[in-house]
């Protein structure tokens, strides 16, 4: 089954949509409300939509919003991926990833040379083995300590999007009793995994991940920071997307 990814504004995502993007994610995640969904989906810009080529149904989605922060006097902006699932039967297709970096490259074309981040909050090893093979430069990582500059725009954008819930001694938005997590059995960290030195330090960092503590990462958004494996992915040449910074 052919995948195809495409970023659409909140305000075109249909009420049918809807209905399968709050399945995706019943279907993968516990304690998921509908109201704690369109929430989430309220506040952000955009959604990627990974679909079925043939018959038009949602396989998958990521929520998207561009945020505004300062971090130790300077002004920086930052992409935010909120709610992203992509059905299990299709993990490892590329759609939404490549859909994804198309939208970080017309942000950093449109944004001119500002400074901008992808700030990435995770609960599962998966999502955050995305960064190694995505990005030369992203903190925190296992082989590197987190330079200051790095850690001052973690804390602020910590702080302005989870002011209640970010534990900046640790750098974690700390989960609650009735904050979603991920379904037994859908990214548990196994003795094999843990031979990979980016799933044993999100362990190590994130002990609390399958009671829905995310780890919070960020990684500059430039395209001389993207590896050549996301550029197979997302392809090098410039793209158009509608959107503007």
């Amino acid at each position: 089954m052919k995948l195809a990814g495409r970023l659409v504004r909140v305000d075109e995502v249909t009420p049918g949509q809807r209905d399968d993007m709050f399945a995706l994610m019943d279907r993968h995640y516990d304690n998921v409300r509908r109201a704690t969904f369109e929430a989430d989906l309220a506040e952000k810009h955009w959604v990627i939509q990974v679909l079925d080529a043939d018959s038009g149904s949602v396989c998958g989605f990521s929520t998207q919003m561009l945020l505004d922060v300062e971090a130790a006097g300077r002004d920086v902006k930052a992409l935010f991926s909120g709610d992203t699932i992509v059905a299990r039967d299709h993990w490892g297709d590329s759609a939404l990833a490549r859909a994804w970096g198309q939208l970080a490259l017309s942000l950093i074309d449109a944004t001119g040379g500002g400074e901008l981040y992808w700030f990435l909050i995770s609960k599962g090893y998966k999502t955050y083995r995305f960064l190694p093979l995505f990005f030369h430069a992203f903190y925190p990582r296992h082989d590197a300590p987190t330079p200051a500059w790095a850690a001052a725009v973690i804390h602020a954008l910590g702080r302005a999007k989870f002011p209640q819930a970010y534990d900046a001694g640790t750098g974690i938005v700390r989960g609650w009793p009735s904050k979603e997590r991920l379904r037994p059995g859908l990214a548990d960290v196994t003795p094999e995994r843990l031979r990979d030195p980016h799933v044993r330090f999100f362990a190590g960092r994130n002990p609390g991940h399958a009671g829905g503590d995310e780890l919070c990462c960020v990684a500059p958004l430039t395209r001389e920071n993207f590896t050549p494996a996301a550029y197979r992915v997302i392809g090098p040449g410039p793209v158009a997307v509608g959107v503007s910074a």
